[in-house]
């Protein structure tokens, strides 16, 4: 039998890249709330804070500096360079002192000549750029693809591996997220060569309402690239969530929980389906200002350890138990324990309803000789005790959605 060499190489090639996260990353990233406007009073303060607040104890570890580190031209030896008016103690300096707070930190560029507000993307300057981060001890890249060039001649897949390879190389290991707004389907194709990849454009501080021309599905090209919002991103999963598996995350985008736009039970809403679909949790707001409640969302451990469950299994949407535009049902196994299963119940609608969900509609409980099982509503802290057939949530709120662990009785 012949084997054709490209699928040859693809079966037997390492993947690229990758330190091959287990587990989805989570830390904290300076774009949603300052844009390119970042420098060291802003980082330093956030990364002391990651520590004081818990939020670095309760796993959020990376602290990544997004677009806006660099100077607009490269240095006399070609390599990428940080603005010295706003980084004066440069990089090295500011990844020593993050480190030493217990943190790791990231940084970012582009698969292009340019990157999104036109400082130097790593296209051709790859090995160079790569070295320069292992140099500087990053833990993290975020690799963006605006001035992508050579995009209609190469496909992203090649694009993005060859920054892959140049990681690889340098022998450290840097955690590789891509950001390619779900153009040409990375699904298929990103988990041989980075941790993690993007699956839409970008989102918006918005719970239920697009900015124009977003697409309301995974598979719609690069229609809409920002400005989606909560609701649509979690829709968009729909079609995505079975191909999470530990090694490579489908990523939501950041997390916009204490950015002030969303109520609490939307947030809680935010935070559950990011978690329970296994997408990598990045803060975005501004952690030196949050409020109480909102840091409380994200600090809480409940819904932290569905999204870090060893399993790595992202729940499902259950069709035959929603209504469209009014109620979703999602579900998926869990490893801890001798059995479990995570159940969300969103209202989606505008005013407050009851939800019945019988054990017999969750496809793994099907076939169980089991009539009753324990539950716990996780935003309550409370168990319900043991519950057969099935569970009626009375009286669930607009955009609430309600968190079910289901076990073994």
């Amino acid at each position: 039998m012949k084997f054709n060499s490209v699928v040859l190489l693809s079966l037997t090639s390492p993947c690229l890249g990758k330190i091959a996260a287990a587990k989805p990353q989570m830390g904290w990233n300076s774009w949603n709330t300052f844009k390119a406007n970042i420098n060291e009073s802003i980082i330093k303060p956030t990364a002391e804070t990651l520590v004081s607040s818990g939020l670095a104890k309760a796993g959020y570890e990376y602290l990544i500096l997004d677009e806006g580190w660099q100077a607009l031209t490269r240095d006399g030896n070609g390599r990428q360079q940080a603005n010295a008016t706003k980084f004066p103690s440069g990089i090295p300096a500011l990844a020593d002192y993050v480190h030493k707070l217990g943190l790791k930190i990231g940084i970012y560029s582009d698969a292009g000549i340019y990157d999104c507000d036109f400082f130097p993307g790593s296209w051709g300057n790859e090995e160079l750029d790569a070295d320069t981060y292992a140099s500087w001890d990053i833990d993290y890249l975020k690799y963006d693809n605006c001035g992508g060039f050579q995009a209609g001649t190469q496909s992203p897949g090649e694009r993005f591996s060859i920054m892959g390879n140049a990681l690889k190389n340098t022998g450290r290991d840097i955690l590789y997220s891509l950001c390619q707004w779900g153009n040409q389907f990375p699904w298929f194709w990103a988990d041989q060569l980075s941790d993690s990849y993007r699956m839409s454009g970008d989102i918006t501080s918005s719970f239920a309402k697009d900015n124009s021309g977003v697409c309301k599905t995974a598979y719609c090209l690069n229609t809409g690239y920002a400005g989606v919002s909560v609701l649509t991103m979690i829709r968009k999963m729909r079609e995505l969530s079975g191909f999470q598996s530990p090694g490579s995350w489908a990523d939501m985008d950041m997390l916009e929980i204490g950015t002030g736009t969303m109520t609490e039970y939307e947030e809680q809403t935010h935070f559950s389906f990011w978690a329970a679909l296994k997408s990598p949790l990045i803060i975005g707001a501004d952690i030196t200002k949050i409020s109480n409640t909102s840091l409380g969302i994200l600090l809480n451990k409940e819904i932290i350890a569905i999204n870090q469950d060893d399993a790595g299994v992202a729940v499902t949407y259950l069709p035959a138990l929603s209504s469209e535009g009014s109620i979703q049902i999602w579900a998926g196994p869990l490893s801890a324990g001798s059995f479990g299963h995570v159940v969300l119940a969103l209202n989606e609608g505008g005013n407050a309803t009851s939800i019945t969900i019988p054990w017999s509609g969750i496809p793994e409980l099907q076939n169980s000789t089991r009539a009753s099982y324990k539950v716990r509503d996780v935003w309550a802290a409370k168990d319900l005790g043991t519950i057969q057939t099935g569970i009626t949530l009375l009286n669930v709120s607009s955009h609430q959605t309600k968190v079910l662990i289901v076990s073994r009785a």
